[in-house]
C-alpha cells in the first residue's frame, strides 16, 4: 500500500533534505506551474526518465501531480521496480493542495495563455466522437464503431499517461 502524506508534511520532509520531488505530471503542464524543488519526470515516460535520475536510497521520493490520483500511479509503478530500494510516498492533494495552503509555485509568464496540450486533446477527440455519432445516425453505421475507437483510445490515455494525439500536438508550431 502506498504511504500518502500532506503538502506542509512534504514540505519539511523537502527543505531539511530528507526527500527529493517528482512531478508526474506531462511536460506542458510542468511548464505553466510547478513547485520550486520538483523534477519533472512526466508519468507517461517514468519508468525511463526514473531509471535516469540518481538518487541516493536514503532519500524519500515524493510523487506530485495535480490532485494525487498519477502521484499515486507513480507510486504503484515504482515500487514495482527491482532498481528502486527507496521509500516511496504520494503527496495528497498534489500541486492543487500545495497552492491551497497558500505555499509558492513557480508559473509560466507567457505572452498568451493558448489551450494547454491536454485541452487540444480532448476538443480534438470530442470533435471526432461527436461527427461520427453523427455520421453513424446519417446511415454509416460502421462511423459508431470508429466513435468507439477514439473513446477507447481517450480511456487508454486517462489510465496510463501516454496520448500518442498529446505527443503529436507538442511538437506542432503553435505549441512551441
Amino acid at each position: 500500500m502506498t504511504q500518502s502524506i500532506n503538502v506542509t508534511q512534504a514540505l519539511e520532509m523537502i527543505k531539511s533534505g530528507e526527500a527529493v520531488l517528482i512531478d508526474v505530471r506531462e511536460p506542458d503542464e510542468f511548464k505553466a506551474e510547478h513547485i520550486a524543488y520538483a523534477i519533472s519526470v512526466p508519468l507517461s515516460s517514468l519508468e525511463g526518465g526514473f531509471a535516469m535520475l540518481d538518487i541516493p536510497q536514503d532519500k524519500t521520493i515524493l510523487f506530485q501531480c495535480l490532485k494525487g490520483s498519477r502521484g499515486q500511479m507513480a507510486c504503484q509503478r515504482i515500487q514495482g521496480l527491482d532498481s528502486c530500494k527507496n521509500k516511496i510516498i504520494n503527496i495528497e492533494g498534489g500541486i492543487q493542495a500545495w497552492k491551497e495552503q497558500g505555499l509558492p509555485v513557480i508559473s509560466a509568464e507567457t505572452k498568451s495563455a493558448g489551450l494547454s496540450i491536454m485541452r487540444q486533446v480532448q476538443i480534438i477527440v470530442g470533435f471526432l466522437v461527436l461527427a461520427s455519432v453523427f455520421v453513424g445516425f446519417s446511415g454509416v453505421t460502421n462511423a459508431f464503431i470508429l466513435a468507439g475507437i477514439f473513446g477507447g483510445a481517450l480511456m487508454f490515455a486517462g489510465l496510463t499517461g501516454w496520448c500518442g494525439l498529446a505527443m503529436l500536438l507538442a511538437k506542432m508550431p503553435w505549441n512551441k
